[in-house]
């Protein structure tokens, strides 16, 4: 039998790059949220779910219940989120750098400093579909869906029937919510964490045990207007009197996948408004017709109770601004576009292969008529305006890009691609050869097709960047290592600092591939450094997954490491030093993974920078301080010939079998 972490770190936490919406609640107020009248005074606070993407899983769904914020001072938790019956699920694994909006929240004003998510914690609560490719190794076929009774959720409490997952959250810092303002705040899972999902095989098949805690952070939002909104299901409920807006009721496609798709209602509604500046691309999916809008005039006497999909940007305020809209009857037509990650680019054929939530993949052709279109909600003009058309722009498209596609009928066969939404444009792979202007990333698939060798620039220096975590603006190029997204390298030291970072190297012997220094690079179209193609903005370095190993010199105290070695077939690689760090802030991650004999797996994390935690993780009885006890290390190499390690697990009772 073989122990592995199911979601490799092919995907990278981009934590915080990006976020969904959570629905809309009143809370009830108290204490000193509450004004002197008695009268409570409400601000919106935009709660957004996301994660870091993942390539081995087409469909990670989760429900939450509720959500309460937990007052600075004191007091009893604000209840600002209680899910309908039956909850939305949503599913994690669309949501790599991008936000699923599902309203917004009122809260009582006042300041926060932390969040108790309720998940619900049954069985099939949780539901994991195998993507369509998978990455080569993973132990499913592509598109299987997994059974209910094989997912063991971790952290459960209750009674069966009625099991919850409470989540603590702590904000990274106190979130202030003003009576009648507009803020924001991101709840983030990240799919690429070593130990969110965890495939053990049992005699009975893979148990996957799912873990949310660890791998769910926070983070401030700057700027809502750059965030990246996943498409807006919903049902038209009025037109506004002046045309301006429509009023939805926000709607969620089922999970798993339905045939034919249906809806489940939110009982939320939000507000679109039309781009008055800009225009709104409007898709009548009966009529097959397009047009640009700058108000809903024309649509408001048919409009009223039909679905619509739509691509929205946040302005200033919080308000919702649609880009585009799609428009039918029919909630099936909506939704049959395909979105997912691009699979397969074919300039010969001149078609595209998008990953389906279902784990199948949609094959679409592209003709000289298909435009392509790059998000930038930071900039209306841009986020509305094609970046290039026609079969010769698939030239710079790659596997891994997240994309919605509008086709031209959805019913037709084969499908014809109208507009490509780009939604992420994600490079990721082996990092070389970085210098001062940009660096190579090399990246290889079960398909060599899709294999890639791109020379890739950094952003201009000049070019806004974000914010660091104290408020301030950034400018160029930014990165930083997977475990510590709040620590983003950044300003004049941050180039000279990536190079030092990817020239690491480390040996197992011959037999055994070396470690590379993996990175997931974030990029954007038309920056100065690269007019007419992609210059990257950000890039996470993600500890490459060491094979299975075995302790082979115990824990040093003296230089926090110990020795590991990894056998292939019958050759044992020489003994190599695994670096590991206990300081607050940056301390490695480690897990602590327990099964019994009755194949129940358990996923406890240790906090290494408590003397309770380093005993256990250090434990000679079945910790690293015991020649011969397995690991799985996440590491990065260093220029010593070390691994650096950012993740650990290390595996107690029964063993894993090779």
């Amino acid at each position: 039998m073989r122990e592995r972490f199911a979601s490799k770190l092919c995907g990278i936490l981009l934590a915080f790059a990006a976020t969904a919406a959570l629905l809309l609640s009143t809370g009830c107020g108290g204490g000193s949220n509450s004004p002197a009248n008695g009268t409570p005074q409400n601000g919106s606070v935009n709660t957004m779910l996301s994660d870091a993407g993942t390539p081995d899983w087409a469909n990670i769904g989760i429900k939450v219940l509720s959500i309460a914020f937990i007052p600075q001072g004191g007091g009893a938790n604000v209840t600002v989120y209680t899910a309908p019956s039956p909850a939305p699920a949503v599913n994690l694994a669309q949501l790599d750098s991008i936000e699923e909006l599902m309203g917004k929240l009122s809260v009582p004003a006042g300041t926060y400093i932390g969040a108790v998510l309720t998940l619900s914690g049954n069985q099939g609560d949780v539901t994991l579909v195998v993507a369509a490719q998978p990455t080569s190794g993973f132990p499913l076929p592509g598109g299987t869906v997994v059974a209910a009774n094989q997912i063991q959720i971790q952290g459960t409490s209750g009674s069966a029937g009625s099991l919850t997952v409470p989540l603590n959250l702590n904000f990274t810092a106190p979130l202030v919510v003003a009576a009648n303002q507009t803020t924001a705040l991101d709840v983030e899972f990240d799919l690429s964490h070593p130990a969110f999902i965890v495939g053990h095989d049992t005699s009975a098949g893979i148990v996957w045990a799912v873990n949310f805690n660890g791998p769910v952070h926070n983070r401030r939002i700057d700027d809502m207007t750059k965030l990246v909104l996943r498409h807006i299901y919903g049902s038209v409920t009025a037109v506004a009197a002046d045309n301006t807006s429509i009023t939805i009721n926000r709607l969620f496609p089922a999970r798993p996948v339905t045939s034919p798709e249906t809806a489940v209602d939110s009982k939320q509604s939000l507000t679109i408004l039309a781009d008055a500046t800009n225009g709104t691309i409007f898709y009548d999916l009966d009529a097959k017709t397009s047009s640009t809008i700058k108000s809903f005039a024309a649509q408001a006497s048919s409009l009223t109770n039909k679905f619509v999909r739509v691509a929205a940007r946040y302005q200033q305020d919080g308000s919702l601004v649609a880009v585009r809209i799609w428009a039918s009857s029919t909630f099936a037509r909506v939704w049959l576009d395909p979105e997912g990650y691009v699979y397969h680019v074919d300039q010969t054929t001149n078609t595209l292969t998008v990953a389906a939530e279902d784990g199948t993949a949609t094959s679409l052709s592209v003709n000289g008529n298909t435009q392509f279109f790059f998000r930038r909600p930071g900039a209306g003009d841009k986020d509305a305006t094609p970046i290039g058309s026609g079969t010769s722009f698939l030239a710079n498209l790659y596997r891994g890009f997240k994309v919605h596609v509008d086709v031209v009928d959805a019913l037709a066969t084969p499908l014809v691609a109208q507009e490509v939404d780009i939604e992420v444009a994600r490079f990721d792979g082996t990092i070389s050869a970085a210098g001062a202007t940009g660096f190579t990333d090399t990246r290889q698939f079960p398909n060599s097709a899709d294999n890639y060798t791109v020379n890739l620039s950094y952003i201009s220096g000049a070019t806004p960047n974000g914010k660091d975590a104290n408020g301030n603006p950034i400018t160029g190029f930014k990165w930083w290592f997977f475990t510590f997204p709040m620590k983003p390298d950044t300003g004049a030291t941050a180039i000279p600092d990536f190079i030092a970072a990817t020239s690491g190297a480390v040996s197992f012997g011959p037999s055994i591939a070396a470690p590379t220094v993996w990175g997931e690079s974030y990029a954007s179209w038309g920056d100065s450094a690269n007019p007419n193609g992609w210059s990257v903005a950000w890039t996470i370095l993600a500890p490459s997954p060491i094979p299975l190993g075995t302790v082979s010199g115990p824990w040093s105290a003296s230089t926090s490491s110990f020795g590991m070695t990894v056998t292939v077939g019958t050759v044992t690689s020489p003994t190599v030093n695994v670096d590991v760090s206990t300081t607050a802030g940056s301390a490695t991650l480690v897990y602590q993974v327990d099964k019994s004999g009755t194949g129940i797996v358990t996923v406890s994390p240790q906090d290494i920078t408590t003397s309770s935690g380093l005993a256990a993780f250090t434990s000679s009885t079945n910790g690293v301080g015991l020649n011969g006890t397995k690991v799985k290390v996440y590491g990065v190499p260093t220029t010593n010939g070390h691994i650096k390690a950012y993740v650990i697990a290390y595996f107690t009772g029964t063993a894993p079998m090779m």
